[in-house]
């Protein structure tokens, strides 16, 4: 199952190339914002997103970031799964 889950932006690794890093629920992993890059949901650091097989789908404020995360801990194993893959990937 893929989910999308909230992450904080915390740093820029490469503006041009619209790569920034995120934490997950403790994990930092490089993510791809370029779908959000221009827009008015252009994102910097600190702000929230979710995010799906690397991309940054979309801006989302910090309350939203939190009941997402609640719900998706209430899903058990299936978002435990998703942790573990975001652990074991790469975007570089």
């Amino acid at each position: 199952m893929c989910l999308a889950i909230p992450g904080q932006i915390v740093e820029w690794i490469d503006v041009e190339l619209n790569i920034a890093m995120a934490e997950v629920a403790g994990v930092r992993r490089n993510v791809n914002v370029a779908l959000l890059s221009g827009t008015e949901d252009a994102v910097g650091v600190g702000d929230w997103v979710l995010i799906h097989v690397g991309f940054a789908m979309s801006k989302i404020d910090e309350a939203e970031a939190d009941a997402t995360r609640e719900f998706l801990e209430e899903l058990g194993d299936p978002y435990r799964e998703e942790l573990e893959e975001l652990r074991a990937s790469t975007i570089e």
